[in-house]
């Protein structure tokens, strides 16, 4: 057993042991330290009865695979034989890890200062039926969470220390209840002082959010405590804010901070706020069994398929969760695992499909949480999001690939890139304990032991190393942060990421050429998106176009989530995406959509809208439209002339700029080979001259939301960027003469 001591700035203690504590049990029991323990891989074998049995069954594979056991009055005696339903050269060959992710029980010791005491040994927490659960009163079910033991403990930690940084297990109940208790907390002290606990607000918002609320209350005065909830994500807001309000705590000490994160980084977080006392609260953990495979998977896609029939004719009953990297391969992954289930039949028992990612209806999303049926297995397909943002109840497998879609920034070219990479140590480790939630669970991992100990790294590369620094820097420079070198973040982000943001906003002529905020950087910082839609919409206001820019800015907020494609119906949505094509381009597209849609719920169904992408797009153009009279806008229409609009969306956006060549389109500063998305309305047509919204790498590099433009127009918009020589067509020219002499004078 091992144990990690965090001191306080006031000598208080706080004690624990690893919860994350490795074990190998060998067939007699026996427990070995972690310390003795390589990584290595061994026979497939538990050391118990079950591993005997599942190890008897794959040997007899050819009698046993799919088995359905007929149920009748008395049992058989003789069995029947069974169909082979997984060929042996199929079946995928797992080995044991020799290490096992240990359950976790929680025991408070002593008296005097903070103590946790988290023991390496199974504990099994009472599991609730959805049935119970709904008998119980809401009081019962947060005294049932992990929290409560430590409620008192923790509200006199956060009393005694400025700054606290509170490691808790996915299910603790951390995010539900510390708000709770600390709202309970200052009602209960203020109470006989005659003040009513309407004076205390608890206020939920995002980190993007309260970034913003730093440009009107640099000094965070309206709140005395700041929680600052899945920090181990470590977005880019997240990032900067760890900044900003540590500089603040040094000068507000009635400021109480708290950091609360999963297992991961904890002491990094600690180190970051100036060694910051570390307050441990154990989840609900069981033992979970890590297998790998022998040799690495060609197609990890089909690799979970077979991995999943694996499981489900072999083991015990348990609901399976897959880690894929997106949605197209998680359709792909559930229309193949339809597809065999339909070709098995009755061979097989009831194996429910349900996918899970950010664009998926919300109706069809909530089905993960729905009880699995009666002799059934529910397998959830997921994106990372299933890692710590949300819990699965029923979850005892988990299958693993090693991968995740992360997004990358190339400082040279400005491309941002969502590239598939394998995820990293501290991620799988992660997946792996989503399976040990309700009881001992087995996480199958598609790669080595040797692919997790040598090629993964420790952990994941925070966002601000591999993202445009445009929206942060103008921000900071609002904030009025100067010298962004010496700023301090957890994690510097790369020096060519930070110029390359500099030298944009200076040609947005949002700096001048000293670094510092114009007139217009400060109206663009006002606006809550990135720095070249802010000036699109302020250049709407020279164009009078205002009131289709704010819808389009609303709608190009949303991404590419307006359109949705149901693998069953692709011939009928990509019918219902053409009738909202009007000429000009992607833009257009979008705002005829927006205009169209009326807010309707049975429209958006019909056109394969996503109801949820309009109502976020419809709320961002309403807080866009509320900041106009700040940033003195007036709002104004074009009265269906595109000429006005394009224009604007050239003068935010002139930094993204393509002309068609002899050998496809290139960027006009950088030369850069890049390709119209197969999805644009554009597509087809191939203009001349076009303005990109982003560049995407998937096969190739892709410019999504395109819109025809014309050459012209760039030196209107930016003559200090473009000069009239790098844009004339040559298309149009013969080629030069050629000087000297010919083949017959050389003779």
């Amino acid at each position: 057993m091992s144990h990690t001591d965090t001191v306080g700035r006031n000598g208080y203690l706080l004690y624990c042991t690893q919860v994350q504590t490795l074990y190998l049990l060998f067939p007699d029991g026996q427990e070995v330290p972690q310390k003795d323990l390589e990584l290595e891989e061994t026979p497939m074998e538990l050391g118990g009865e079950q591993g005997r049995w599942e190890e008897e069954r794959l040997k007899t594979a050819s009698l046993s695979f799919g088995a359905k056991k007929e149920r009748e009055q008395g049992m058989k005696q003789e069995q029947e034989k069974y169909q082979l339903i997984l060929e042996e050269d199929e079946m995928i060959d797992f080995v044991s890890s020799a290490i096992t992710m240990k359950g976790t029980l929680s025991e408070k010791v002593g008296s005097t200062g903070f103590f946790l005491f988290v023991s390496c040994f199974s504990f099994c927490f009472p599991t609730l039926s959805q049935a119970e659960l709904k008998k119980q009163s809401m009081q019962e079910v947060r005294r049932s969470l992990p929290i409560f033991p430590y409620r008192e403990d923790l509200l006199a930690a956060i009393h005694e220390h400025q700054i606290l940084v509170i490691e808790g297990e996915t299910g603790s109940g951390k995010t539900t209840q510390i708000p709770q208790y600390l709202l309970e907390d200052v009602g209960y002290s203020i109470r006989f002082e005659d003040c009513t606990s309407e004076r205390t607000v608890l206020k939920y918002m995002t980190d993007g959010m309260l970034l913003r609320e730093f440009l009107t209350e640099p000094d965070l005065a309206s709140y005395s405590v700041v929680i600052i909830d899945e920090a181990h994500e470590r977005t880019l807001h997240t990032d900067i804010l760890f900044g900003l309000i540590k500089d603040i705590a040094r000068f507000r000490p009635d400021l109480k901070v708290l950091v609360a994160s999963a297992t991961l980084d904890t002491e990094r977080f600690s180190c970051f706020f100036d060694e910051a006392p570390v307050f441990r609260i154990p989840g609900r953990r069981f033992p979970v069994d890590i297998y790998y495979t022998k040799a690495p998977e060609a197609d990890y896609l089909e690799a979970c398929v077979v991995s999943v029939l694996q499981i489900h004719i072999t083991q015990s009953p348990g609901d399976i969760l897959v880690f894929l990297t997106g949605q197209e391969e998680i359709e792909a992954c559930c229309e193949m695992l339809q597809e065999r289930c339909r070709r098995l039949g009755s061979k097989i028992a009831e194996l429910v499909v349900l996918p899970i990612y950010a664009n998926l209806p919300s109706d069809m999303q909530a089905k993960i949480f729905s009880p699995t049926p009666p002799g059934a297995r529910k397998v959830v397909v997921a994106t990372n999001i299933a890692e710590t943002s949300l819990t699965i109840d029923g979850i005892i497998y988990v299958i693993d690939p090693g991968f995740c879609k992360q997004k990358s920034y190339n400082a040279r070219t400005g491309m941002e890139s969502l590239i598939v990479t394998p995820c990293s140590r501290a991620s799988a480790n992660q997946r792996a304990g989503r399976a040990g939630r309700v009881a001992a669970g087995k996480c199958f991992r598609l790669y080595t032991a040797w692919a997790f100990k040598h090629e993964m790294e420790e952990t994941t590369v925070p966002e601000i190393q591999r993202t445009n620094l445009g929206n942060v820097v103008l921000l900071l420079k609002s904030l009025g942060i100067n010298d962004l070198i010496h700023f301090d973040f957890m994690d510097p982000p790369p020096h060519e990421t930070l110029v390359l943001a500099l030298e944009q906003l200076y040609a947005l002529g949002a700096l001048n050429h000293l670094g510092e905020l114009t007139k217009l950087g400060r109206r663009m910082a006002e606006l809550p998106v990135d720095p070249m839609l802010s000036k699109m919409i302020l250049a709407s206001e020279q164009y009078k176009c205002s009131e289709e820019v704010l819808t389009i800015a609303a709608m190009l907020s949303v991404n590419n989530s307006i359109f949705y494609r149901p693998k069953d119906k692709v011939v009928h949505a990509d019918n219902a995406r053409m009738n909202f094509v009007v000429p000009g381009g992607d833009h257009l597209v979008l705002l005829n959509v927006y205009t169209q849609s009326g807010y309707s719920t049975q429209w958006c169904y019909e056109n394969f809208i996503q109801f949820r992408s309009m109502r976020r797009a419809r709320d961002v153009r309403d807080q866009l439209e509320g900041l106009m009279d700040r940033i003195e806008v007036e709002v104004v229409s074009s009265q269906g002339d595109s000429v006005p609009i394009r224009k604007a969306v050239t003068a935010g956006y002139f930094y993204h700029t393509a002309r068609l060549s002899k050998g496809g389109y290139k960027t006009v500063k950088h030369q850069q080979t890049v390709y119209i998305h197969p999805n644009s309305s554009l597509f087809e047509e191939q203009p001349r001259w076009l303005i990109y919204h982003e560049l995407v790498f998937t096969t190739k590099e892709f410019m999504r939301q395109v819109i025809e433009i014309e050459s012209g127009w760039l030196l209107e918009v930016a003559p200090h960027y473009y000069k009239s020589k790098e844009l004339e067509d040559s298309s149009n020219k013969k080629m030069p003469r050629k000087q000297g002499k010919t083949k017959e004078e050389l003779g």
